[in-house]
């Protein structure tokens, strides 16, 4: 084989590497997520289904599919079409393990409050009749799937395929934290403390499960233990919940305006998870590194003629 017909197929690979690179895999997964969102609200006009509205607390199931089927669908599309992988992380025989997540998620909150109402920044004040079904299709249901899809199941998966586990950890992380910026009371604080308590965790927690089933589950049941069992607000949008709440003392120990999830003490115990996850990592040697630290892959070599 000659010199110019062995490096004849180097641009072809080259172009086939970009063409399924981890950036351009997020492309077309916006591409798609905007495809389906857009059928979707056509539907949803065309059947005449009342959208949900998180200020009138107003749903409905068949609204809520119309919110999270497009991402459930890109992602879906994606990993078979394109990606040509097995749908490891959504796959159906590890749905039990939503209920693991909103389990651990009832478990962590509950420690949460008993913290802040040990240091006397949590005080209930009365029961409360929360509308527990659109407080599950609100806070729980459409954040938890939608989000979790984005930021551990796209934005993470990619990142650490491409930069590292470590690097993945840190840009969903701050991603995650950050997406919560224009919600009511946001600062740069309670971004960047939703970032290293939940965006950090959940980073972690898919690492060692690659499941998205757990992540929306421990991200859904978070939402719906803190706001409609506790009462508190959620990433600062008040909840009418089973339990009427205040919080109370100095901004750093209740949140501020934004809640709890914006308090020190959520921020230093969900660290401390993080940090026991991130041990288990180091000792399975599971991290992944950035790509220039991998052997290189092969490229067409020119061959002597022989």
């Amino acid at each position: 084989m000659d010199h110019a017909k062995a490096w004849s197929g180097a641009p072809v690979v080259l172009t086939l590497r970009v063409l399924r690179s981890p950036l351009m895999r997020m492309l077309y997964f916006a591409l798609l997520l905007a495809v389906f969102a857009l059928a979707s609200t056509w539907v949803g006009r065309k059947v005449g289904i009342p959208a949900n509205d998180l200020k009138a607390m107003s749903a409905n199931p068949a609204s809520t599919l119309l919110v999270v089927l497009p991402f459930v669908l890109a992602h879906v599309v994606l990993a078979r079409l394109i990606e040509r992988r097995p749908l490891h992380d959504l796959a159906w025989r590890k749905s039990p393990q939503l209920l693991w997540g909103m389990l651990a998620a009832l478990l962590l909150f509950g420690l949460l409050v008993l913290e802040l109402w040990a240091a006397g920044a949590y005080a209930v004040v009365g029961v409360g009749d929360a509308p527990l079904w659109t407080l599950f299709l609100l806070t729980a249901v459409v954040p938890g799937i939608t989000e979790e899809i984005v930021s551990r199941g796209i934005l993470f998966r990619l990142t650490e395929e491409g930069l590292g586990t470590w690097i993945a950890v840190a840009v969903s992380a701050l991603f995650f934290g950050f997406a919560h910026s224009s919600n009511p009371g946001a600062s740069a604080w309670s971004s960047t403390a939703i970032a290293l308590e939940a965006g950090v965790l959940f980073g972690l927690l898919y690492h060692v499960t690659r499941s998205l089933w757990w992540c929306i589950g421990l991200h859904a049941g978070w939402n719906f233990v803190q706001g409609a069992l506790f009462g508190i607000p959620v990433s600062g949008i008040g909840v009418d919940g089973v339990l009427e709440s205040t919080l109370q003392g100095p901004d750093w120990l209740d949140g501020g305006g934004f809640g709890a999830e914006a308090s020190a003490l959520t921020v230093l115990t969900c660290g401390i998870i993080s940090l026991l996850l991130a041990r288990r990592i180091m000792r399975a040697h599971s991290t992944v590194p950035p790509f220039w630290k991998r052997p290189p892959a092969a490229l067409p070599q020119p061959h002597s003629s022989g």
